[in-house]
């Protein structure tokens, strides 16, 4: 496979996983960019990185934009090349936006950008290679196809299919995500290991019965949005690693908010229409209302975005 191009600039989306039932297997799409530009030279690896996680990211080969970059062009049997790699960030690090999710897409996608026959990189071997690294493929599937998807395994396959989502009466987009971030990160990692590893019967059927309901939810009925984003499987078990944030959705959901932890957290989500007085319920409830930020980000219709030079 040749390498046919020498700049390509990619536009992964943040994403926002689990949905609350939906545990490593639904997530959507935000309509939050970065940017990653590539020019292949001859020389080392140079990567400079502005925005988020700027002088805290390597800018070096273990940089995990260049470690996808190079796993592809190894996985198409395409030669390595020199990198020389700028990043605009806007993606919080290790907030429950998918951050890594979009650094591993917008590899891939850099990837497929230069070769000169990009098609040997379909969307499906994107997901592929994207769940591989990442380790799970709920919240690469929307980094990948936009809106919202469910992503599953098939014996040893990945797979994911988008799904369908309503829009109002008057034509509005059902899901109007609005995120509620603190000032903080958490390692995926560190969430991931506070799961138990045995599960009662009632919560699992719990959750199946909730996850089901939420694609209905989606397609069909916003109205059951609060009662199918009920989880009892991953939120609850993280709230050492993020007490202010599982309160604060425990005082939403009493309030009929569909609110739900975003990914790993500690990034609030709530998908759906918030009542007007969201701020003033934060403020009650954390300690430090400055150290949270609210924003209204819409819903990605489109996946990852690339620009040929």
């Amino acid at each position: 496979m040749r390498i046919a191009r020498e700049r390509v600039t990619v536009q992964p989306c943040a994403t926002s996983a689990n949905l609350g039932p939906g545990f490593d297997s639904l997530g959507v799409a935000l309509d939050l960019r970065d940017r990653y530009t590539l020019e292949v030279t001859t020389g080392a690896t140079e990567v400079v990185i502005n925005g988020e996680g700027a002088g805290e990211l390597p800018v070096d080969d273990t940089n995990l934009i260049v470690r996808t970059l190079r796993e592809t062009l190894e996985w198409v049997g395409a030669p390595q090349i020199g990198v020389r790699l700028t990043c605009t960030n806007v993606i919080p690090q290790e907030a429950g936006l998918g951050s890594s999710a979009a650094a591993i897409v917008g590899g891939i996608a850099l990837a497929r950008g230069i070769l000169q026959d990009p098609s040997a990189i379909d969307d499906q071997a994107m997901l592929e290679i994207a769940a591989s690294i990442e380790g799970h493929p709920d919240s690469v599937a929307p980094a990948i196809y936009g809106g919202a998807c469910l992503a599953y395994t098939e014996g040893e396959e990945v797979r994911a299919v988008r799904l369908r989502v309503a829009n109002a009466a008057d034509g509005r987009p059902v899901l109007r995500p609005l995120i509620i971030s603190p000032n903080r990160t958490l390692s995926t990692i560190a969430a991931r290991a506070s799961l138990s590893p045995d599960v009662r019967r009632r919560d699992a059927t719990h959750n199946i019965a909730r996850a089901a309901l939420l694609v209905h939810a989606l397609a069909e009925d916003p109205s059951r949005l609060f009662a199918a984003t009920a989880d009892r499987l991953h939120q609850d078990p993280r709230r050492e690693h993020m007490p202010q944030s599982v309160s604060l959705v425990h005082v939403l959901r009493s309030q009929g908010v569909p609110a739900v932890i975003s990914g790993a957290g500690p990034t609030i989500l709530i998908p759906a229409d918030a009542p007007g007085d969201i701020a003033r319920i934060v403020s009650e409830v954390v300690e430090d209302p400055d150290d949270w930020r609210l924003a209204r980000v819409p819903l990605a219709q489109e996946g990852i975005r690339t620009v040929l030079s």
